[in-house]
């Protein structure tokens, strides 16, 4: 049995509208929409297009969607670079950013003019400042029928995003790396908590956890495909509440459903 996501909230183009603060709406398996006081970007947004099927409604499609400040994808893997997606948001999304390698496939594939940064490289979209952090998630070199290039540990990241309303850090797929249990302690993470050994594993999330033990932990990567077999998609809240630290910090959000970002101490 595979743990499932709650059931979807759909939203339209209020979502968009300038507010007050900063809100975190998870959008399916591993993407996110961030709106900072009007200032909009999705985090790998897979709206449309999967090869695999879904436990979950899509909160919404991509023609609902009325602008995008930025698109910042993590990586080259389907389940997070949805090329059907980033195509049909590309004439109302002003931005696009990523690694130098996915930059490189959206101009190449897409002719979309995507921003390539490297690891540790902050550039701002309206409100938000992003900066990239390492990951290692370099599977593609351990399978000869996807070694189609000796991929690079940059070819991946995650991304730290500062708002005037509180950090949030999207870690992206990795192994677990030393770096990442040293950061400042941001104010919501994007979290991972998959078994699998090209994810953060089990041992890898309690020890993450661990590491920020007050921040909260807004779960993805989980309960949205329908792939018993696949330890990437089957994260299961109940297991990971055993695991951690103060597990009432974990939240478990419906597709869709908004989050507010809240600074420490003003909780």
């Amino acid at each position: 049995m595979q743990a499932k996501a709650p059931e979807t909230k759909h939203f339209g183009k209020e979502a968009f509208e300038d507010q007050e603060g900063t809100s975190i709406r998870w959008l399916g398996n591993a993407g996110a929409m961030i709106n900072c006081r009007g200032t909009v970007i999705m985090v790998d947004p897979v709206l449309s297009g999967f090869d695999m099927p879904l436990l979950i409604d899509m909160p919404i499609l991509e023609e609902q969607v009325p602008a995008l400040d930025g698109i910042l994808v993590t990586h080259c893997d389907n389940d997070h670079y949805s090329r059907q997606t980033c195509e049909r948001l590309k004439k109302v999304t002003k931005e696009f950013h990523s690694t130098q390698y996915v930059s490189k496939l959206m101009k190449e594939e897409q002719g979309i003019a995507g921003t390539g940064h490297d690891i540790g490289e902050k550039f701002a979209v309206g409100d938000i400042t992003v900066t990239l952090t390492p990951v290692d998630h370099a599977w593609q070199n351990a399978f000869p029928e996807s070694h189609t290039r000796e991929f690079q540990p940059e070819d991946y990241c995650g991304f730290w995003m500062d708002t005037p309303d509180g950090s949030v850090w999207a870690v992206g797929d990795s192994r677990l790396l030393e770096s990442q249990l040293h950061m400042p302690a941001p104010d919501a993470m994007l979290f991972d908590f998959s078994d699998s050994d090209w994810h953060i594993g089990l041992d890898g999330a309690k020890k993450m956890a661990a590491a920020y033990p007050d921040t909260p932990l807004i779960l993805w990567h989980w309960g949205s495909v329908d792939a018993p077999e696949w330890k990437e998609f089957n994260g299961d809240p109940q297991v990971l509440r055993s695991m951690i630290v103060n597990p009432d910090r974990i939240v478990v959000l419906a597709p869709g459903e908004e989050y507010r970002v809240c600074k420490k101490g003003k909780r």
